[in-house]
């Protein structure tokens, strides 16, 4: 006779991603909730449980754990299990039938309707001693009280045997051994990926040591990119990205603006890596040497700064891989090497590889030592430049076997490119990616995209980094404005994500553009610049400000608890963040017109406060240092230029002993 199999039924399980083809995001610290469905034919009682375990770093990886799930109503089941520490984990769901819960549901119901249930005991009898036989190697407390009950299930009935076997005392220990041979799993194995805390939050500064005089004709040196560390701390930034620190290749170097042409002494595009001094693992030597730039992390480090080095898997045709590996190349009809292009623009100054050829296999390697050795000279945060132009697969690839052995790098994708893509990339692995928040401009479409962005299922795999410019985009909305444009849009970037960034002379009101173009006027990726960090008009003060808040409110912190609410102004985006422990809460409101005062009438999220209509509680407005109480379902709001974010901590009343104080 074959053996019993079981018939559970476990579907709709989530969070998963393309149905387990890649792992979650989740941060470490956190606790990962797990729902599914739940069923069998029948009337059975169930019982589910997730199975979990950390899987890398290798000197991480355990036992598997089992959490019970509880059951939620309508074949909805739910558990949680923790992310103590950064690394991947995996987790599925095993359910089945619990034979003596089922037994005991259907003896009730049989005994109250006067049913004669002798064989029915008989029953509970069988299922009591296979528990006790389960329970024996493990409990032999719990496998006497089980066996005894079995015995005395044999008995006669009586009321007080009835009371014994309907006893939910009894049920809880035979439970707590069950017959699992009808169990069913789920299948695959799902994936998390628990991230350290920098990748959900944080402030990133972006500007080129090679400027770091701000003469704009001497080079910088790392040494000279030191001193501007106490100025980036004093902003409120925590990572400062460096754009390639590699030696510049002399063949077709660009001139100032995107020249064809350059002089004697023009600096280049750092991103055309690769001369005689060397490639991807070597730095400028005006900069100064591996050790220079070991001393400047460590600086940066003392600072509360962390480096975010360029990954820009690209070589100049000067680049030591092109003699020494011109394998990894793709050759045109003419023998010469195809240069990087994306009509009209082209790149003359950069080769690519030829990612999926016959040499694949060492040319990955070979990339993968590339950020090994970064790592080694203490990166944990790399921006990878074009990431949509290399195959998926490659990543895919590359960042998984680097997070085995150190699961806290980093990954920051810079690929502004269709969206199916950018996803695509944030599922097979990037921790972070650059968003169209860069053009987002008006109220609708400000708040359909980072829904999108903040909430599962994209959220899951994607965390937007908001950036209102770059060395290579100056946006419309930036070009030739004042102050009010600049505040407007790190105010949005700064709140609406929890992670955002923005590139040197932003907080100098720089706006200056290339004619018809969304490039900048003597752009710093070709030439050195001389910045005037004092220079008139400059809102320091008011970005540091804005950093400022960002750290004290962990409500800021969040990525995922972004809800908007409703605002009588088109102008004006009103908005609000929770912690996720619930003590941390803010409401936001910017206006969108950096040019002159709007006014709006806000609807208050009493339901999402947790507070009462006639309920009196306080806020604090964070940008000016101003206290209100406020009471019922509205409140009015006049944001100007100078101040076009009101930023309020939520404290609500709490009544104690002798007095009233403020919570959060």
């Amino acid at each position: 006779m074959r053996d019993r199999i079981g018939s559970v039924f476990i579907e709709g399980v989530q969070p998963q991603v393309d149905g387990g083809r890649h792992a979650v995001k989740r941060i470490a610290g956190e606790h990962l909730t797990v729902r599914a469905d739940i069923f069998k034919e029948g009337h059975d009682v169930l019982a589910a449980i997730v199975r979990w375990r950390q899987r890398t770093p290798p000197e991480a990886q355990g036992e598997w754990h089992e959490v019970p799930m509880r059951p939620l109503g309508n074949d909805a089941w739910e558990a949680r299990f923790p992310l103590a520490r950064n690394g991947r984990y995996e987790f599925t769901i095993e359910a089945w039938p619990d034979l003596f819960r089922t037994w005991t549901s259907e003896l009730k119901r049989k005994v109250d309707a006067g049913r004669d249930v002798r064989s029915e005991l008989l029953e509970g009898a069988a299922l009591l001693e296979g528990a006790a036989a389960r329970a024996r190697p493990v409990d032999e407390g719990d496998a006497r009280v089980l066996a005894e009950a079995a015995v005395r299930l044999r008995q006669t009935p009586s009321p007080d045997l009835l009371a014994v076997a309907l006893s939910p005392e009894l049920a809880e220990v035979a439970s707590a051994h069950p017959d699992r041979s009808l169990a069913r799993r789920y299948e695959p194995v799902l994936e998390v990926f628990a991230d350290r805390e920098r990748a959900r939050f944080g402030a990133w500064y972006e500007f080129f040591p090679r400027s770091a005089k701000r003469d704009g004709v001497t080079h910088g040196t790392f040494q000279d990119a030191e001193a501007w560390l106490p100025y980036i701390q004093g902003l409120g930034f925590d990572v400062v990205y460096l754009p390639p620190i590699h030696p510049i290749g002399r063949t077709a170097r660009k001139g100032k603006n995107n020249s064809l042409k350059a002089g004697p002494d023009d600096v280049g595009s750092p991103w055309a890596i690769g001369a005689t001094e060397g490639g991807h693992k070597a730095v400028h030597p005006k900069l100064g040497t591996l050790e220079d730039f070991r001393h400047f992390v460590q600086a940066a480090s003392t600072h509360g700064i962390e480096v975010a080095l360029d990954l820009a898997f690209q070589c100049s045709p000067d680049h030591p891989y092109v003699k020494e590996h011109p394998e990894w190349f793709q050759l045109r009809p003419d023998g010469t090497i195809k240069t990087a292009e994306n009509p009209p623009k082209r790149y003359e100054d950069i080769v690519n590889f030829d990612w999926m050829g016959p040499a694949r296999e060492a040319l990955w390697a070979e990339l993968e030592s590339v950020v090994l050795h970064w790592v080694e000279q203490g990166v944990r945060t790399f921006r990878v430049d074009n990431p949509h132009t290399k195959p998926i697969q490659f990543w895919e690839w590359l960042i998984r076997r680097v997070q085995e052995r150190h699961p806290d790098v980093l990954f920051l994708s810079e690929a502004f490119t269709r969206p199916k893509v950018m996803k695509a990339l944030g599922k097979v692995g990037f921790t972070q990616s650059y968003t169209y928040f860069t053009w987002r401009n008006f109220k609708a479409e400000l708040q359909e995209y980072l829904e999108e962005l903040t909430q599962p299922p994209v959220s899951d795999y994607f965390r937007g980094n908001l950036w209102p410019n770059t060395p290579d985009i100056l946006p419309e909305a930036l070009q030739n404005a004042g102050p009010g444009a600049f505040r407007v849009r790190a105010a949005l970037a700064a709140t609406l994500s929890s992670v955002y960034g923005m590139y040197c002379g932003f907080e100098l009101c720089e706006g200056r553009p290339l004619p018809g173009k969304e490039e900048y006027l003597d752009s710093e990726k070709y030439q050195l610049v001389a910045w005037d960090l004092d220079r008139p008009g400059n809102i320091r003060d008011w970005i540091a400000s804005l950093n400022a808040a960002r750290r004290t409110q962990p409500a800021l912190h969040a990525y995922d608890s972004l809800r908007f609410f409703e605002s009588n102004n088109e102008r004006v985006l009103f908005y609000g963040k929770r912690s996720a422990d619930g003590a941390s809460t803010v409401l936001i409101a910017v206006s969108l017109d950096p040019y002159a005062p709007q006014e709006a009438l806000l609807r208050l999220p009493l339901d999402w406060l947790g507070t009462r209509p006639d309920e009196t509680y306080q806020v604090h407005e964070l940008m000016t240092d101003q206290r209100s109480l406020w009471q019922g379902p509205h409140v009015q709001v006049r944001l100007t230029p100078e101040q076009p974010a009101a930023l309020w901590a939520v404290y609500r009343y709490r009544r104690t002993e002798h007095a009233f104080d403020y919570y959060e």
